[in-house]
C-alpha cells in the first residue's frame, strides 16, 4: 500500500494538540516525501463537514484529554466521520495527569468509522486548567519525541506495504467501559465542576477574541461578559484572552486547580503504540 498523503486532523482549543500533531506531520513528510493536508474542527463552523479521505491517505487524528476520555461534546460530530479506508494514527493529549480511557476511546471511534489504526500516542501537554502544571509543554523535548514517534510509524508502514492484509487495530492502553473521571481531591472527596463558567474582568475591551475561539460557541460575541452557552473548560479564552480578562472564581474549580497542581507537578512521559509486525 502507497501513502500519498498526510491528512492533520485535530480538535485543538489552546493549540497543544494542534503543535504535537504538526511536529509529526512534519517528521513524516520529511520521510515520506508526500504532501501534507490539514482540517481543524476545533471551531464549531468546521464541524458541519469532514473531509473527503482515501485509502492512501495516512490520518493523524488528535483530540485533548478531559476527564479521562475525549470531550462528550465532540461525541456526536465524531460519529458522522468516515474514513474510507484510510491508515489512521489516533492521538491524544493531557494535561500531565493521565489520559486513561481517552486513547482507547478515539482508537474504537475511528476503527468503527472506516480508519486503519496502525500506531497511537499520548502526549502530556500544558493543562488547559493552569499554566504551571505541565507549563510550556508541548516543549522542545517534547517535540522531539514526537519527532521520533513519527519515524518509528515510518518504519511500521514500510512493514505493512509487505503484508497481504491489513493487521488488526492498534493495541493501546486504557479501558472502553469506563466513565468519565470525576475530579477529587487528595482526600477522595468529589468536586462538581460541570456547570462552571468563565467570568470577565473590567479589563476587557470587547475585542471579541474569546467568542471568535470558543469551541462551542459558547460566549455572546455582542456582549463577551456573557456566556449563555455550554462551557468545557478548554481554557482557550482565559489563554488567549490579551487583556488577561477571563477568568473563574468558582471556588470548587479554583480548589481543583489548586489540587492537581498539588498532585501531579511530577513531569509525565509520552506513550507510544506500534503493531508488532
Amino acid at each position: 500500500m502507497e501513502i500519498k498523503r498526510i491528512c492533520q486532523i485535530y480538535f485543538s482549543p489552546t493549540g497543544t494538540t494542534e503543535k504535537v500533531v504538526c511536529a509529526i506531520a512534519e517528521a513524516l513528510t520529511d520521510d515520506l516525501g508526500i504532501e501534507s493536508f490539514l482540517y481543524d474542527f476545533t471551531l464549531p463552523g468546521a464541524r458541519g463537514s469532514f473531509p473527503q479521505l482515501a485509502p492512501t491517505d495516512l490520518v493523524l487524528f488528535g483530540c485533548p484529554t478531559y476527564a479521562g476520555r475525549l470531550p462528550n461534546l465532540l461525541l456526536k460530530y465524531l460519529d458522522t466521520i468516515d474514513g474510507s479506508g484510510a491508515i489512521a494514527v489516533p492521538i491524544v493529549t493531557f494535561g500531565n495527569r493521565a489520559f486513561d480511557n481517552s486513547l482507547i476511546e478515539l482508537r474504537n471511534i475511528l476503527e468503527a468509522h472506516g480508519f486503519h489504526t496502525i500506531a497511537a500516542a499520548a502526549f502530556a501537554c500544558e493543562h488547559s486548567f493552569s499554566t504551571t502544571l505541565g507549563a510550556g509543554r508541548p516543549d522542545a523535548d517534547d517535540l522531539a519525541e514526537a519527532a521520533t514517534f513519527a519515524h518509528a510509524v515510518t518504519g511500521k508502514l514500510a512493514a505493512l506495504a509487505a503484508l497481504d492484509t491489513l493487521p488488526a487495530p492498534i493495541a493501546v492502553d486504557g479501558d472502553a467501559e469506563a466513565g468519565y473521571y470525576q475530579p477529587r481531591d487528595r482526600h477522595g472527596v468529589f468536586i462538581d465542576i460541570r456547570k462552571v463558567k468563565p467570568l470577565t474582568s473590567d479589563a476587557c475591551d470587547q475585542c471579541g477574541l474569546c467568542a471568535a475561539v470558543c469551541p462551542m460557541g459558547a460566549i455572546d460575541p455582542s456582549d463577551v461578559m456573557k456566556v449563555p452557552g455550554i462551557c468545557i473548560k478548554c481554557g482557550a479564552c482565559i489563554k488567549k484572552c490579551p487583556q488577561s480578562a477571563k477568568y473563574y472564581d468558582d471556588t470548587g474549580y479554583l480548589y481543583h486547580k489548586e489540587e492537581l497542581e498539588a498532585m501531579y507537578g511530577v513531569r509525565r512521559a509520552a506513550n507510544s503504540f506500534y503493531l508488532s509486525f
